[in-house]
């Protein structure tokens, strides 16, 4: 397991902090899948209000594997660092192209399931990780890449729900179209349309289909989804990608006012087992360079590192073979909703995402800047929050 000598501890450091947890929670999922060993060593515990017990069995190492790669795609498309973190990531770039072949080869052990509802989230996860990732989509064996093409067409065959799950449709279709392959435009442009023109509530956020919730999911999948497809669509939809810029830097403020001085936030809404996870957007916004004026690469690294630490570094975050356990602050199974599996639970790794920026960014080397609560909390002079209004 990655490790660094404790004066690596200084704030000069941080990123080998972020690297240390990369690593305490990718590792089991990424070395067993990559070994063959997914389905024997990672223990799958379901919830106590379970709704299908066998499916739900079944599909927990795709969410454990597609939400882990998600959150560690930047950084394995990165480079630089020093020779540590580059022997680490050559070490995981390895476990990623072995883990893919594993996960869609049908003779695997670790064959992977791909087929009926649950399939097409986590079938999506791990599409934008290989949008976030090109080096890996480049350096699969071209039989493998058409193996996991051909798993992601089966996801075709699951009418998304009418809500977020309109935008894993999408996802989909949106890789295939970043490597030329034949996809589908009416998937993109449903999931395009409902959320800009029907779905935006208002500052900075919107609804989760019909209906509002007060959660995190506009972190968790929507916002970061929804940039990411107008981005690789950025020609057909630039008025629409123009209006998300602007919710996504709002959101971005809400989100870090959210997390408080020791790294806690509000225990709100569902999935909040995800953990660090549902700092997604703010995240993703930090690694895009898209954080708004007020609020500095420095104090954004400040905030997630409070959240990782408050969260993944609890006691009883882990079992004792290193596999995540049910939590926000470890083990509190009463958190874990109907479809909460233990492969739910890597969802946390889409904190990482920063990892992606090399170590010169100011994201990592700019000095110490205090988030938003330690400033107000410490009696510090901070300028009045404002909602966005769109119309002027």
């Amino acid at each position: 397991m990655f490790c660094f000598p404790a004066a690596a501890q200084k704030k000069d450091n941080v990123r080998k902090v972020w690297l240390q947890y990369l690593d305490k929670v990718a590792r089991p999922v990424m070395e067993n899948l990559a070994d063959n060993r997914l389905k024997i060593e990672m223990p799958v515990k379901l919830s106590e209000n379970v709704d299908n017990a066998d499916s739900r069995k079944k599909v927990a190492y795709l969410e454990a594997f597609g939400r882990t790669f998600s959150g560690i795609a930047p950084w394995l498309e990165s480079d630089g660092g020093d020779k540590d973190e580059v022997k680490l990531r050559n070490l995981y770039r390895d476990w990623t192209l072995k883990a893919i072949a594993n996960a869609v080869n049908p003779n695997a052990k670790d064959y992977l399931e791909w087929k009926g509802g649950q399939p097409l989230v986590d079938a999506s996860f791990l599409a934008l990780g290989l949008v976030r990732a090109p080096w890996v989509w480049n350096h699969l064996d071209k039989k493998i890449q058409q193996q996991l093409i051909d798993a992601f067409k089966l996801t075709r065959n699951t009418v998304p729900v009418y809500s977020n799950w309109i935008l894993f449709s999408g996802m989909i279709e949106a890789f295939f179209a970043k490597y030329d392959i034949s996809y589908d435009p009416v998937r993109v442009e449903f999931a395009v349309r409902e959320f800009t023109q029907h779905w935006y509530i208002g500052d900075g956020m919107y609804s989760d289909g019909m209906s509002f919730h007060l959660d995190y999911y506009n972190s968790i999948v929507i916002q970061p989804y929804l940039s990411e497809i107008l981005e690789i669509f950025d020609k057909k939809y630039s008025r629409e990608a123009e209006k998300q810029a602007k919710i996504g830097q709002r959101y971005s403020q809400i989100l870090e006012r959210m997390i408080n001085t020791d790294g806690s936030y509000p225990a709100l809404g569902r999935s909040i087992a995800y953990r660090s996870g549902v700092f997604h957007h703010l995240a993703n916004e930090a690694l895009k360079k898209r954080l708004p004026e007020t609020l500095s690469p420095a104090q954004v690294r400040g905030a997630l590192t409070a959240v990782m630490k408050k969260t993944l570094g609890a006691p009883q975050t882990f079992d004792d073979k290193g596999w995540l356990i049910a939590g926000l602050y470890g083990n509190q199974p009463g958190l874990a909703d109907f479809y909460i599996t233990t492969g739910s639970l890597y969802l946390a790794c889409d904190i990482f995402l920063p990892l992606g920026l090399s170590e010169s960014d100011g994201f990592w080397s700019g000095d110490d800047d205090a988030w938003t609560s330690v400033k107000i909390w410490s009696g510090k002079d901070v300028k009045a929050d404002h909602a966005l209004d769109l119309t002027h």
